[in-house]
This record gives structure tokens, sequence and C-alpha cells, in this order.
């Protein structure tokens, strides 16, 4: 998941299950996509970033889309 700017279009946060801290988690696929969303609500929020626009490009918002929205969430994003 990335947050991106779309006036100069660059990224201003990332995260994905490839970070260490997710990577070694004993998981199933969608508690993984909860914790990218919790880490990438953590990152944003260390650059003063309190709000998102949620783009799931064209997919079901159901299952890991909505897990990866749902910890984003609880992570204190508004999305």
């Amino acid at each position: 998941m990335q947050l991106i700017d779309d006036v100069t279009g660059t990224t201003l946060a990332s995260a994905s299950t490839l970070d260490e801290s997710i990577r070694g988690e004993s998981a199933d696929k969608t508690a993984k996509a909860r914790r990218v969303g919790a880490l990438i609500a953590e990152r944003a929020g260390r650059k003063g970033i309190s709000a998102a626009v949620f783009d799931r490009g064209g997919h079901a918002y159901h299952g890991r889309i909505a897990a990866l929205a749902d910890g984003a969430r609880e992570g204190g994003l508004a999305v």
C-alpha cells in the first residue's frame, strides 16, 4: 500500500507484507493485510497525514481489501 501525493506524484509512505515486522508473522493473509493497514496509518501519522482517499483499484471491497482499510482506520487514518 502506498500513500501518494496526487499533485506531485510522489510516494509519501508505504507498507507491505514484505516489511520485516510483518514478514515473520504466522498469520493468514487477511490478518497480514489488516497489519499492513495499521502500519501505513502509523507511518502516515509520523508524517502528519491524518486522512487519505482509498483507491481499491477496481477490486471488490471485501476480504483482504476491507481488512487493509479497517486496519488503517484502527490505526487512526481517516479513510
